[in-house]
């Protein structure tokens, strides 16, 4: 099969790492399906592995999380999906890499059905940024309606999404983005979005029961201070070590979360699209094999939405 990845050798900071080669095919085992990939999201985690998570001298390491395409085989312990199945999902973060490729193989539950109202390029856009969202601000804050929620580069690849789910959970929105973008966090549902290039968001938000900060840096401290007493700061990048203890100090909480595959929030957040509840931003989409040019369009930063790798 046609495979994207890169090797030890190569100068694995720049997009031009990356190399089009032919891998075996796999074979699932157990619990695992083999997807025959049609779509693939580009995430910043995929330029972090490429940078930091050199293999072994010699090996090629495939990227990839997110996965969009048709069952072709499973495993024997599968009930779950039969070949010929549509399905979306994203394979087990952070060490199961290898969707940047015709096929993709990973457990049976890291997917759910693909919602038949969308294609698989708006399936493939979903998974890891979808799930981040999801799982950051239903499981781990416990989001309920009426509650105010600040979510932090709101035009981002998770911040887009976690707007529209925030919306659907019945949350009073309030998103960071620079200027350029404000009309497109207000037509996904906030209703309030801040200029973080003009405005300091301490100033302009108060009372917030949950902050969502995919930023970290001096944003985890700044976020504890617009939190109300009970209130939770769920950060997606690890924060400095004494946010946990300045946080008890003010009455609030502060978590930092890794997102899990997830067959029943997979399900949920189909069920979201299949309701018109949840769409996402597709930014730019490449051929597989000009991941390279994906990888430079994804590291300039700032990108509204989602880039996608599609299959010929």
């Amino acid at each position: 099969m046609k495979a994207v990845g890169y090797k030890k050798s190569l100068p694995i900071e720049a997009a031009d790492a990356l190399i089009d080669f032919e891998a075996a095919k796999p074979e699932p085992k157990g619990r695992d399906i083999r997807v025959a990939v049609k779509a693939i999201s580009a995430n910043p985690v995929d330029y972090k592995v490429r940078k930091r998570a050199a293999p072994p001298e010699g090996e090629i390491k495939i990227l990839g999380f997110d996965a969009a395409g048709i069952v072709d085989a499973v495993g024997p312990d599968v009930t779950l999906f039969k070949p010929g199945d549509e399905v979306f999902g994203m394979l087990p973060y952070p060490f199961g890499v290898g969707a940047h490729a015709e096929y993709a193989v990973g457990p049976a539950r890291a997917f759910a059905f693909k919602p038949a109202s969308i294609d698989h390029v708006t399936a493939g856009a979903l998974p890891l940024a979808a799930l981040t969202a999801w799982q950051a601000l239903n499981d781990t804050a416990h989001l309920q309606a009426g509650q105010r929620v600040l979510i932090h580069a709101a035009a981002g690849g998770v911040g887009h999404l976690a707007v529209q789910i925030a919306k659907a959970s019945g949350a009073y929105v309030i998103g960071t983005a620079s200027e350029r973008n404000h009309d497109l966090v207000r037509s996904l549902g906030a209703d309030e979005v801040i200029d973080y290039t003009a405005t300091d968001f301490t100033a302009a938000a108060s009372d917030i029961d949950v902050v969502l900060d995919p930023i970290a840096g001096d944003y985890s401290a700044r976020s504890l201070r617009v939190l109300r007493k009970g209130g939770i700061l769920v950060s997606l990048l690890p924060f400095a070590p004494d946010i946990p203890d300045e946080a008890a100090s003010l009455g609030v909480r502060a978590e930092v979360m890794l997102v899990e595959y997830d067959h029943q929030g997979m399900t949920v957040i189909a069920d979201l699209v299949t309701r018109g509840k949840l769409r996402p931003v597709i930014a730019a989409t490449f051929p597989l094999a000009d991941a390279a040019k994906a990888h430079v369009r994804g590291e300039t930063g700032h990108v509204a939405g989602k880039i996608v790798l599609t299959m010929p």
